[in-house]
């Protein structure tokens, strides 16, 4: 895959989370997929990262922008640097309370790309400033 294609690759899977068009993202990833959660755990497969969008869609309201995408030269490899603005709907467990809370943060995403899919995503972003915004 090329860099050019591997580019058009993880746009489109931002343009999809924006949509929030879950089917979109996974259309995106490989079979043998694998999500490194921010500061947690490593979950594997679509099927449990499709699980993780819906938790997601319900209790945030989260849009990208100001993305900048660079590859690797031979497009095996991505990184996505971005703004995410977002809003807090529903109390994710373990988390505060949410109330409508609004924040915005700077995040970055790396990206593993084989035989033209995303095999790997690994995003982080500072949940203590996450944590400080919503708590106010």
């Amino acid at each position: 895959m090329t860099a050019a294609a591997t580019r058009k690759l993880v746009q489109r899977y931002y343009d999809a989370f924006n949509a929030r068009d879950v089917e979109g993202m996974l259309d995106c990833l490989g079979p043998a997929f694998v999500h490194d959660v921010s500061q947690g755990g490593r979950r594997k497969g679509r099927k449990k990262f499709a699980e993780f969008l819906a938790h997601m869609n319900r209790c945030y309201r989260e849009r990208l922008t100001d993305i900048v995408v660079m590859t690797s030269a031979d497009g095996a490899r991505a990184a996505a640097e971005f703004r995410l603005s977002g809003k807090y709907l529903a109390t994710d467990e373990g988390l505060p309370e949410a109330h409508g809370q609004t924040y915005r943060l700077n995040g970055g995403t790396f990206f593993e790309v084989k035989d033209g899919k995303i095999v790997r995503v690994s995003t982080h972003y500072n949940l203590k400033d996450w944590m400080r915004q919503v708590a106010g």
